[in-house]
């Protein structure tokens, strides 16, 4: 898993300045983008991120847009069925928020890539709860530990990450 962190950090960490959804200022980035266009880099992903999924979970949810790559990926090494979860619903078609089938009564993990304030995951749980979803889990590449798991925490959300930014920062050390 070391050498998986490795990869991540080396494919994925960028120095500079950068606004985050947030609207925070960092001096470093995760660009998601980076491990997700790697397919080899996004099987291993899948295959980790998939011993993290919930054993009571129906449904993966992958949240637009980093989430949707990851969340197919997974969905395809669990079998789990898939939503994918939009920023917001579209006034077209059939303008449903959550798209691949109903979500009403399903428990539903969350997949995200980089959890940072929380905010994408915090606004998709409340969505899908409002259609009557049971969301209480969320599977995330990177936890950047910067009070995100805290906020999904006090939401009822279960945060199952498979690196922190510590980890991420070590890996790359040594």
């Amino acid at each position: 898993m070391n050498d998986l962190a490795a990869r991540i950090y080396a494919a994925a960490h960028l120095s500079g300045e950068f606004t985050l959804r947030s609207g925070g200022v960092s001096s470093e980035y995760f660009d998601k983008y980076r491990f997700e266009a790697d397919p080899r880099l996004l099987r291993e992903l899948a295959d980790a991120l998939a011993l993290l999924v919930p054993a009571e979970t129906e449904v993966l949810a992958g949240l637009e847009l980093g989430g949707v790559p990851l969340a197919t990926v997974v969905s395809q090494v669990t079998g789990h069925p898939l939503r994918l979860v939009r920023k917001q619903a579209k006034t077209y078609g059939t303008r449903q928020l959550a798209e691949g089938g109903d979500v009403h009564g399903l428990r539903i993990c969350l997949v995200e890539d980089v959890i940072t304030s929380g905010g994408a995951v915090i606004h998709a749980a409340n969505a899908l709860r409002d259609a009557g979803a049971l969301v209480e889990a969320v599977v995330c590449v990177i936890d950047r530990q910067a009070g995100g798991r805290e906020q999904l925490a006090a939401l009822g959300l279960q945060v199952h990450a498979l690196f922190t930014k510590s980890d991420l920062e070590a890996a790359a050390d040594g």
